[in-house]
Formats: C-alpha cells, structure tokens, sequence
C-alpha cells in the first residue's frame, strides 16, 4: 500500500519535473548567457555564487550518467507517477512538455558523452570567463 495517495503523488511528481525543467533550463540558459554575457559586459555572468551553482548541477548530472544511473529527480517523479497511475487521470500539460524536452529515447552512452562534454564545456567557461573577485566597497562615512 502506498503512503501516498495518488491525487498528492500526482501534484508532488508534477513540482518534481518543474524543479527538473528548472534546473535543466539554468544550465543550458548559462551555456549561452555567460559567453554573451561577457562579450556585452553583463555582471550576473561573473557572480561566483551563481556560477558555482552552474558548475555544480552539471557535474551532478554528469557523474549520475558517467556512473550508468538516472538522475534523482527522474527517479522520484517517476515512483510518484506510478502511485498516482494507479487512478484515472488526464496527463498533465507540464507532464507532457517536460516528457518532451527531458526525456528522449536514445541510449544512455550517448548522455554520459554529452554530459561529459558540456561539463567540459562549463568547467571552460569558468576560465574564459572568469568569476568576479572584486567585493563591494561599503561606504563608512557618516552622513550628518
């Protein structure tokens, strides 16, 4: 018997893949907003926090495929999926979109390679556009 039922397994399997194209989203929007961000001297691009983060979610992705496992978040969503499959339901928008830009049909060796070269590609970016070491300058004078 499952501990949740179908309707929340829906609705929790849906904030999943949402979260999922979300993080997908911000590592292919960083692949082609911090060359041109640099070329057009945008700020954001060199925030070592936010680059860090880029940096980060792709080696997660790659090390998950390099070792021959699906990612997490594929996982949850899908045991959530087939709790809430249980009952009658019309696949959801998101559900159908994010099926479509996620999840295609080729075989895993093809994902460790590509991971593997955009984490390349991202850990080059990290040099060729380098993060900002400046800090803010706070202003101490006293205004009276």
């Amino acid at each position: 018997m499952a501990l949740v039922n179908p309707q929340t397994a829906l609705v929790a399997a849906q904030a999943i893949l949402a979260v999922h194209l979300l993080i997908a989203g911000f590592i292919v929007a960083g692949l082609i907003l911090i060359p041109l961000g640099a070329r057009l001297n945008w700020g954001f691009v060199r925030i070592p926090w936010l680059r860090g983060m880029h940096v980060a979610g792709m080696a997660v992705v790659a090390l998950q495929k390099v070792a021959g496992r699906a990612c997490f978040l594929t996982v949850w969503e899908e045991r959530l999926e087939a709790i809430a499959a249980t009952v009658p339901h019309a696949t959801p928008a998101l559900q159908a979109f994010g099926e479509r830009v996620l999840y295609w049909n080729l075989p895993l060796a093809f994902f460790a390679w590509l991971y593997v070269l955009v984490f390349i590609l991202v850990v080059g970016l990290w040099f060729a556009v380098p993060v900002s070491r400046r800090t803010r300058q706070r202003n101490t004078s006293s205004k009276m």
